[in-house]
Formats: structure tokens, sequence, C-alpha cells
């Protein structure tokens, strides 16, 4: 199985390996995260992203990160060789799920069904009345008091 690491500020990455978590339990080893403090130093970051891949113990690892261009996604470009890792930035909770379900599968297929779910997850969402509602509205310049 790949090993997914999480690379982003802090606590988004923990925070993320948590929900991941709360929905399949049995990823905990496959899924760790690095959250980049404040006024932390890149390099103590990228060794702390260097200890978590060790102990990932994985020949091959999706690193996700937050943000493009920020010290998160820069440590985790030191990290990517292309070879045995793949690297995508932007990471959301639908991108950390469907790389968690499809860890089985060939490091280029899991980092495009990432790229896939964290695209694919966010969409606009029109409003509607509750279904539970009746609908029952009052005009503007009406108020209800309770006592």
């Amino acid at each position: 199985m790949i090993g997914i690491l999480i690379i982003a500020h802090a606590p988004l990455a923990h925070a993320l390996r948590e929900c991941a978590l709360h929905v399949f339990p049995d990823c905990a080893q496959g899924v760790l995260a690095v959250d980049v403090l404040p006024h932390e130093a890149p390099e103590t970051t990228l060794s702390m992203a260097r200890q978590a891949m060790d102990k990932l113990g994985t020949p091959e690892v999706l690193l996700l990160s937050d943000v493009f261009g920020a010290t998160p996604c820069n440590v985790a470009q030191k990290l990517n060789d292309g070879i045995q890792t793949r690297l995508v930035a932007g990471a959301n909770l639908p991108m950390l799920l469907r790389s968690v379900c499809y860890r089985h599968e060939s490091l280029d297929a899991l980092a495009a069904r990432a790229l896939a779910g964290g695209t694919q997850g966010v969409m606009p969402v029109g409003s509607t009345a509750p279904q539970n509602q009746t609908g029952k509205r009052h005009a503007t310049s009406h108020h209800d008091h309770q006592q």
C-alpha cells in the first residue's frame, strides 16, 4: 500500500488526518501528518517530514500539501523525487478520503484520484428550504413575539 503524508499549515494537517480516521479508522498507520508551525524554520519541518516518511515504512508515498508556493508545499517539494513520491497541492478532505480509498493502486493512479477527488469535492450548492418546513413566511413588517 502507498503511504500518505499530509504537510500543511498547523493545525490543518493533523485535522485532515483526524477526519480521515473518523471515516476510515483502519488507515491510521498509512496516513501521517506534519503541521507547519508559524515561526518554525523550514529545515525543522523538512526534518520532521523525513522522519514521518520513514515512519510510514512504505516504498511509495503520496504527499499532500495545502497551498502551492507556501512553506508546507516547498518542504514537500524537497521530498518529492517524482519516482517513489508524488505531490499534490491544494489538499482538502474529499482529496484525502479519495486517496485513502485507493491506496492499493499505482502511485500515478493514486495521484490522479487525489486530484480528481479534490476538484470534484468543490462545487456550488444552491440554497433550498429544508424538506421538513412548511414554507410559512411572514411579511417583513410582521414580527412574532413570544413571552
